[in-house]
């Protein structure tokens, strides 16, 4: 299937050719192939209405799927939906705490609701509070948190029942820089500290190059997927940036006689040049060589480095297959 690995372990997620077509003919998700690894930390990038979370809808049993199937920790989400859910918990877009309760009771009505005794659900409400820095705050009314507070509630109370599997839709969302790179800390401390695996929805690119093993790109369908430096290699041919002093009287000559170089265009600068190479590391040394034989006066020759924002630029704005 698209985006296959070969895993350790049998895969935590697996999606075979998933789709959910909503009435009017409105195809939100069409065909999606992947799996996830225990572990793993993957991200699922796209546009508004791409089908992000549709396919959270589906792969937490809250939207049923028009076609394909699901399995989750082993179990099919179409005939066991509910052995599914117990091995999950999802935080979505929109908040789900109690405002008027306060933080230790939202957590410990969650921890009852998933089958906790009481003394079990107290321990594992103080366990995550405290890991999540909300122990200070555990007592009062969740409605006098700050954003970021809340949202790290939000996570803690979905922990509370140790789930294999944790969906994050849009975590992030609405909060401001510094509240959301604190959120950042805690998500990528979850990942560091633990064996669960989490399936990350974003529109910041940024979170995803920070915390993902892998990422796949969807606008309905599943455009490509991998980890971002492989991404970045599958989309962008190598290429380096070779700026100088003063512009070559003859370009063609100097480029075209480097071996590895393939082709050359002019940069927006005077004295500018991107040049198209297999293998940027190797032919740059070269590059230089030629330049100073010359006797140009090169200022830099460098890898040009495209970040994964390139990458999903690229893949979503690209007619479809």
């Amino acid at each position: 299937m698209p985006g296959a690995i070969e895993f350790p372990a049998p895969p935590v997620v697996e999606v075979h050719r998933l789709r959910k077509t909503y009435p009017g003919g409105v195809e939100a998700v069409r065909d999606i192939d992947f799996a996830i690894a225990p572990g793993e930390v993957f991200g699922l990038l796209g546009p508004n209405g791409a089908g992000k979370s549709t396919t959270i809808g589906m792969l937490t049993t809250t939207v049923v799927p028009t076609a394909g199937s699901a399995r989750l920790a082993g179990f099919d989400l179409a005939t066991e939906p509910l052995a599914a859910r117990r091995k999950s918990a999802v935080v979505f877009q929109e908040p789900v705490v109690d405002r008027a309760l306060t933080g230790r009771r939202n957590l410990e009505i969650h921890g009852r609701l998933f089958g906790l005794d009481a003394a079990t659900a107290r321990a594992r409400s103080a366990e995550v509070a405290e890991r999540f820095g909300l122990a200070e705050l555990a007592d009062r009314p969740v409605g006098t948190y700050s954003g970021g507070q809340r949202r790290r509630l939000e996570i803690a109370r979905a922990l509370i029942s140790r789930p294999a599997v944790l969906f994050l839709d849009e975590p992030t969302v609405g909060l401001d820089p510094r509240m959301r790179y604190e959120l950042l800390d805690v998500i990528a401390g979850l990942r560091a500290e633990s064996e669960m695996t989490i399936l990350l929805t974003t529109h910041y690119l940024d979170e995803a190059e920070r915390l993902c093993d892998r990422v796949a790109v969807l606008k309905t369908r599943l455009r490509s997927i991998g980890p971002p430096a492989a991404l970045r290699r599958q989309v962008f041919s190598g290429a380096l940036d070779v700026r100088l002093a003063e512009p070559l009287p003859d370009p063609e000559q100097v480029f075209g006689a480097i071996d590895g170089v393939s082709g050359w265009q002019a940069g927006p600068e005077p004295g500018s040049y991107v040049l198209s190479v297999a293998e940027p590391a190797a032919v740059a040394p070269r590059v230089v060589r030629a330049l100073v034989t010359t006797g140009a006066d090169v200022i830099r020759v460098a890898e040009v480095e495209h970040s994964l924002e390139d990458v999903y630029l690229e893949l979503v704005e690209s007619p479809a297959p």
